[in-house]
């Protein structure tokens, strides 16, 4: 940040003592402090956004019991790893108040709260020294304050996903014994020793609901990636791999798993389609399931498909819907709820799934899904009674509860905190008979009588998109409209929200028709709002990152970049990434099969091309994405003499955990922007 702010002065000094120095020394000196002071206002309304964003108070594991009376959720402390707080609420009582659920022996980070079939019993995972265990709270007439619950397990290795037997004397959850796990978006441990020698698959693991002997059902061979009891409690639906588990997701295969540890192979799908979320039927009949082009684990988005449960082809119930299903629950033999992503926000909707006829339960802007990774989403048996955490540019985060788009706030912790910035408008574009969509935020204090610098933030994945949030620390432009940005978030071809036609309209065209979407979008925003064309920047991360190095090969429209965790030679990249398999459906074969395929879309290929100022940022431990590549991208341009700079950040993965390295990545792509659009 401050070595951004002195090279913005330098050039400043070099400018104003070459146009007036030698004519007017007095004048030019006045200049130069006049500009100085600017800078120094603008870095201190980073400091001051950046500061309020940080005191924002996030909710994340939200669920409902399913009588619909009791809610939780764990609410992380800024800035302090592992101090998070579960909290209970007897919500149908209307004196009643939030209570913390305090885990025994000191256990802390709260995660997974999995409700007894009866609502009577509260279990969870949380962990000491790093480890997770199993903990169980009796919920009764009402809880007393800081009530502790009782752990059940001594694991050693990673667990996830705990589930109650629909008889409510059993939990299963996943584990790999002796092994670490998280997925893909942690840091990678160290690569050392022989490679890939030693792998900890996540089994399916049950335990009476009291604790006791574990019973491993799986083996040790395949990886469990999600599960769910039958309704009768005696099989599972399961998707399973083989090892190691980070890599293998793409090609995970449904199967059923018997009490025996029995497996049966159920389906297989198509290399170009991904299935999440398997759930029994209520008879246990049939097996429902997320399936679509998907490339990253957790982040779902495809049609929902039905199938027999002793086999057989599934059948979409959901074909051409332009949406995205996003997760989902049986409420009744022939009914399904689910969320979905529709346009660039999301809704909630019923399906029929013998007719195949649909409702539309709530629509609105904000993201809402109920499975994968970070759900804030839960329902109630009812299939209306439900709770969620809400979030847009406009209402900071909290929890809601209530009849499904009849929602009230269940919590207060961010009615202090005050926007600062303008307007969201949804922005929708042609390009070439390809409709697509996009968030444009307008700057805080909006002058329609200026003109604006705009910086654009293409999402990753590429299978994801952007909806509306309240911006957090994390990599996100949208405080870049406090600074007196326009901001601009593209969902081009290759996103979520418009259905699965959509999605696969990237597939062996990286850098193809979805830059073409967002140029077109780019222009579509020049006609309605004042913004500078000769001041636009690009940003992304991960996808977006990938993106923004293929930008500034393509095009010189914009005046500066920050690549973060990006992916500058898809042939390389193929041989260094830990999770190699997700490609396959993108690109159609491996690199080794086809290399052309891969190199028409490296911004390696086209490095020469670039001219524009790029900063380069990345974790030093990310599997997604490795180091290497955003050294071989800042490699070349130093080499070709663009302005550049690598930043690599110690022991961070694909998702930063540091609060002063969110922080900090943050800062320097403001300071990046503002040195080279400057914001005046």
């Amino acid at each position: 940040m401050v070595a951004s702010a002195y090279r913005a002065t330098i050039v400043a000094v070099e400018f104003m003592w070459n146009s007036f120095a030698r004519r007017n020394l007095s004048l030019a000196a006045a200049v130069i402090c006049a500009f100085a002071i600017k800078l120094r206002a603008q870095d201190a309304r980073i400091d001051e956004v950046l500061h309020q964003l940080e005191q924002a108070q996030t909710f994340s594991d939200v669920s409902i019991s399913p009588d619909g009376r009791w809610v939780t959720w764990i609410e992380p402390a800024a800035h302090t790893a592992g101090n998070h707080t579960l909290y209970l609420l007897d919500w149908k009582n209307p004196s009643a108040r939030a209570e913390r659920v305090i885990p025994e022996n000191g256990a802390a980070a709260p995660s997974g709260p999995a409700w007894s079939p009866d609502s009577k019993q509260l279990a969870f995972f949380a962990a000491k020294s790093s480890q997770n265990q199993v903990f169980v709270i009796a919920v009764g007439s009402g809880p007393a304050a800081d009530t502790k619950a009782q752990r059940l397990t001594n694991l050693n290795g990673y667990a996830t996903d705990l589930r109650w037997s629909p008889d409510g004397k059993r939990l299963a959850f996943l584990y790999a014994e002796n092994g670490g796990g998280g997925g893909p978006l942690e840091a990678e441990p160290a690569q050392t020793g022989p490679i890939g020698s030693e792998i900890h698959n996540q089994r399916l693991t049950v335990m009476a609901r009291d604790g006791g002997t574990l019973r491993v059902l799986t083996p040790a061979d395949l990886n469990i990636y999600e599960y769910d009891w039958s309704p009768e409690g005696r099989r599972f639906a399961a998707l399973a791999a083989p090892g190691p588990a980070d890599n293998n997701w793409w090609i995970a295969q449904l199967y059923t798993v018997d009490e025996g540890g029995r497996m049966h192979a159920l389906y297989r799908p198509p290399a170009e389609r991904q299935i999440a979320v398997p759930r029994w039927s209520p008879d246990g009949s049939k097996i429902a399931f997320i399936g679509g082009l998907m490339s990253d684990e957790g982040f779902n988005g495809g049609d929902i498909f039905v199938m027999s449960g002793s086999g057989g082809e599934p059948r979409d119930l959901t074909p051409g819907r332009r949406t995205s299903a996003s997760g989902f629950t049986w409420r009744g033999e022939d009914k399904i709820v689910f969320t979905e992503y529709a346009g660039g926000g999301s809704a909630i909707s019923t399906l029929d799934t013998k007719s195949g006829s649909s409702e539309t339960l709530w629509k609105g802007e904000e993201g809402v899904h109920e499975d994968g990774n970070f759900p804030n989403f839960a329902l109630a048996a009812d299939g209306r009674t439900s709770v969620l955490i809400r979030s847009s540019w406009q209402r900071a985060p909290e929890v809601w509860g209530g009849a499904i788009g009849d929602w009230h706030p269940l919590t207060h912790a961010n009615s202090s905190q005050q926007e600062h910035w303008g307007k969201a408008e949804d922005v929708e574009w042609s390009d070439g008979g390809v409709e697509a969509q996009g968030w444009l935020l307008y700057p805080q204090s909006f002058d329609p009588g200026k003109r604006y610098p705009m910086v654009v933030e293409i999402h990753g994945g590429p299978s994801n998109l952007k909806t509306p949030s309240w911006p957090s620390p994390r990599y996100d432009m949208s405080v870049m409209a406090s600074l007196g940005y326009f901001v601009f978030f593209p969902n081009p071809r290759g996103s979520y929200g418009k259905g699965e036609s959509f999605t696969r309209a990237n597939v062996k065209d990286f850098g193809g028709g979805d830059l073409r979407d967002v140029l077109a979008g780019v222009d579509a925003v020049l006609k309605r709002a004042p913004i500078d064309q000769e001041r636009i920047g690009v940003t992304g991360w991960s996808y977006g990152g990938y993106m923004t190095m293929w930008t500034v090969t393509q095009t010189n429209r914009f005046r500066a970049a920050v690549a973060g965790a990006g992916i500058a030679n898809w042939l390389s990249y193929y041989g260094e990434n830990s999770i190699d398999q997700w490609m396959t459906p993108f690109f159609g074969t491996s690199v080794y099969n086809d290399p052309a395929v891969y190199a028409k879309s490296s911004p390696i290929t086209y490095i020469k091309q670039v001219k524009t100022p790029t900063l380069v940022v990345v974790g030093e431990r990310d599997g997604e994405c490795p180091a290497p590549q955003s050294f071989e991208f800042w490699h070349a341009l130093k080499d070709l003499g663009v302005p550049t700079e690598l930043v690599v950040y110690a022991g961070e993965g694909h998702s930063f955990h540091e609060a002063k390295d969110r922080t900090d990545v943050l800062r320097r792509a403001l300071a990046w922007f503002d040195q080279y659009l400057g914001a005046r």
